[in-house]
């Protein structure tokens, strides 16, 4: 008789859940288990894997750089994996993004983020330190992360640790004007430090998009009162929404831009929190007081950012942005399918991002249906974790139309799997 595995698994509930499947290899679209099946990963292993899974020059690089390098301390020695990736990720950025430090999450990503607005703050001797956020966002797990972040059922527990920050609305549609009124009145107080914004897309919140306009209207609010404007790009970068960054919409370049997931093409764990030379000019001061105290062990490991380094080859001489125009129709187009059905509601996409809601009586995170629906769809053979009542697909770019019609048929049998009649 096997012994019940050690591992405790993120955002998994182990009294409620059957143990996963053992997935032995990985390639393009697909995750091929130990019991010969293949998985359709059509959330892109939860939406890192960009160009699809062992992308030979990701893998190549890979190889190549763990011959030479393993991890090494980045505060006292560099290398040319970090420096030169370094060098074409501002060269890539919106203008005005000059410094690129490495941390290993989208999580350390933001923490970073919010760390160099504060402290840009402090070591002028200015005081502003609120942070404003938008209600439903989420930035991640850490302590900072969570307290930018909407609270409820990921966070309450740790509620004493988390720090208060001003709120604004979602600028739903027909509602933007509300969300821009309350950013204005909560800037004019001259206490803001940083506005802190995912893209276009709140992702973990319900893929809920909001337009170009508006994200361009925030930048303009946060300037008009000197605080700095934080893009959350973790998720939203990297082609997900149509563009490289979801801020080139808007014609907006943030402050502070943070990157991860895709930034290796999925391949290992990397972030990247891009700053203007505001930012990295309040802290480069011969009073060492005003370093920027932050690390991790592994910043700027060399394999990482050898497999990074590939992936922007890969974005500059493989048809890349033509995969995303071409996946963008698609989703865009079958997601249509739902409008109308009383079974669904608010059918959306925003480039290679397409959801749709159950109209379940418990919508929410924790809508009893959720945890049936992943079930269900691994039966199809479909990797795709419904974030409560709310269906998505966000693919890898390599995936085919008849891929995405299996993914999208899945999503009517859910209706049924979840007891909804026309």
């Amino acid at each position: 008789m096997t012994s019940p595995s050690p591992v405790w698994r993120p955002f998994f509930q182990h009294a409620l859940e059957p143990d996963p499947p053992t997935v032995v290899r990985a390639q393009g679209a697909y995750l091929h288990t130990s019991d010969g099946r293949a998985l359709l990963d059509a959330i892109s292993s939860w939406w890192v894997t960009t160009h699809g899974h062992g992308h030979p020059r990701i893998v190549a690089a890979i190889r190549e750089a763990a011959e030479s390098l393993d991890q090494v301390i980045f505060a006292s020695v560099t290398h040319e994996p970090a420096e030169r990736l370094a060098r074409e990720l501002v060269a890539l950025a919106p203008a005005g993004l000059t410094h690129v430090f490495y941390s290993d999450s989208g999580s350390t990503a933001v923490e970073v983020a919010l760390k160099m607005a504060l402290g840009a703050f402090s070591n002028r001797g200015v005081a502003r330190t609120k942070i404003v956020a938008m209600e439903g966002a989420y930035h991640g797990d850490t302590i900072g992360t969570m307290s930018v972040g909407e609270r409820g059922v990921f966070n309450a527990p740790y509620a004493p640790l988390l720090f208060e920050v001003g709120r604004i609305p979602f600028p739903a549609a027909g509602r933007e004007q509300a969300t821009l009124d309350a950013f204005e009145a909560l800037a004019r107080a001259g206490d803001v430090a940083a506005l802190i914004v995912e893209p276009l897309v709140l992702g973990a919140g319900g893929m809920r998009i909001y337009t170009p306009q508006v994200l361009a209207e925030l930048k303009r609010i946060a300037e008009k009162h000197g605080a700095y404007f934080i893009a959350d790009e973790v998720m939203t970068g990297w082609g997900r929404t149509g563009t490289l960054f979801a801020c080139e919409q808007a014609g907006v370049s943030p402050d502070i831009l943070c990157a991860s997931k895709g930034l290796t093409g999925g391949a290992v764990p990397l972030a990247a929190t891009l700053a203007s030379e505001e930012i990295f000019a309040a802290h480069h001061s011969s009073d060492r007081a005003k370093t920027f105290f932050h690390s991790s062990s592994y910043t700027a490991n060399p394999i990482a950012c050898a497999a990074a380094v590939a992936n922007l080859e890969i974005w500059r001489e493989e048809p890349v942005t033509e995969r995303i125009a071409a996946l963008s129709r698609w989703q865009a187009a079958r997601i249509r399918r739902f409008e109308g059905d009383p079974r669904f509601r608010a059918p959306r996409a925003c480039g290679t991002i397409a959801a749709v809601d159950l109209a379940v009586p418990d919508p929410g995170y924790l809508a009893e249906v959720g945890l049936k629906l992943r079930r269900f769809f691994l039966e199809r053979g479909l990797l795709l974790r419904p974030l409560g009542d709310t269906l998505y697909a966000m693919p890898p770019y390599c995936v085919t139309e008849a891929e995405l019609d299996r993914v999208f048929d899945a999503f009517e049998e859910a209706a049924d799997v979840a007891g909804l009649v026309r």
